[in-house]
């Protein structure tokens, strides 16, 4: 491994251009991203994971109408004043937050041409240096380390690292598949073949990459070469299957098993999930909702 794989991973990607259809017509004009999961937009919760992890520098990949993700990390002096002036210190603390999570910077992605070109739209600010991608639809809990140890996996092995999760077989379909084998004295595994969304009796396991990845920086230059697969987009799927196959400095690729809890604010009844549970467990929202929630059920049954 060379040094330039030993370097620290200190940057993450954010691809945050989509178009949110799935919950139209709420995000006809709000991002999908800033769709609140209790008392903060989604987006926040993945930004401050990265962060968590180590990763200060983040790079948003956007589209038109996503100027509220830059708003929402940006200072609003006259709201902070009006917070201040009436004593309310704990909301003032939570709006200043926003504007200290890290160093925030902003890419439009231009065409939809896939997650793989979306990706590529950070090769400049990336340069020749590992990093993380994060998919905004993908809430990973917070007590959950995942990232950490993805990027501890990738500064073992030089090569590219994905998150993965078993899935039921007839759910498959909807994800990245992941053919794995494993390294005799650890814990994670290598990846030998990668499928994007394949039918449930042509997958190669039951094993799903969900959003969150620590690459290569070779994968630039792969990607750059992959051409349109399914759906006729960039897939990073297929860039990944490049590097799984290949022996050369920077390829390889390993999945980091996931076993906590995740939630798809991309689908709508996990994004209400994700509302129920994360509030039932707050200390000041928990036991009254907890109550109620008891009574909603019992004149459900």
């Amino acid at each position: 491994m060379t040094d330039q794989n030993k370097k620290p991973i200190t940057k993450a990607v954010i691809p945050a251009a989509g178009l949110g259809t799935r919950f139209l017509p709420a995000t006809k004009a709000t991002p999908k991203e800033m769709l609140p999961v209790v008392d903060r937009p989604a987006i926040q919760y993945v930004v401050e994971e990265a962060v968590r992890a180590g990763l200060e520098d983040v790079l948003m990949i956007t589209g038109r109408n996503k100027r509220a993700l830059e708003d929402h990390f940006d200072r609003v002096p006259t709201l902070e004043k009006q917070l201040n002036d009436q004593g309310k210190d704990k909301l003032l603390q939570s709006v200043v937050d926003t504007n200290d999570l890290g160093e925030l910077h902003y890419v439009r992605q231009g065409d939809p041409k896939g997650l793989g070109h979306a990706v590529l739209r950070g090769k400049i600010h990336v340069g020749n240096e590992p990093f993380a991608v994060l998919l905004g639809d993908d809430l990973i809990d917070e007590k959950e380390d995942l990232l950490s140890q993805m990027v501890e996996v990738q500064q073992k092995t030089g090569g590219s690292v994905v998150a993965l999760m078993e899935v039921p077989n007839d759910q498959i379909s909807a994800y990245g598949c992941a053919a794995i084998e494993t390294v005799e004295g650890e814990d994670f595994f290598k990846v030998t073949e990668l499928v994007e969304k394949p039918k449930a009796e042509e997958a190669p396991s039951n094993y799903a990459v969900i959003g969150r990845y620590v690459l290569s920086p070779k994968v630039f230059e792969v990607l750059e070469n992959t051409p349109p697969g399914r759906g006729d987009e960039i897939q990073l799927t297929d860039a990944l299957q490049t590097l799984a196959a290949g022996t050369g400095e920077g390829d390889g690729v390993y999945g980091v098993v996931f076993k906590g809890r995740r939630f798809d604010t991309g689908d709508k009844l996990s994004y209400l999930k994700a509302n129920i549970i994360l509030a039932a467990e707050r200390e000041d929202l928990g036991e009254p909702l907890r109550a109620w929630l008891q009574d909603f059920v019992a004149d459900q049954a």
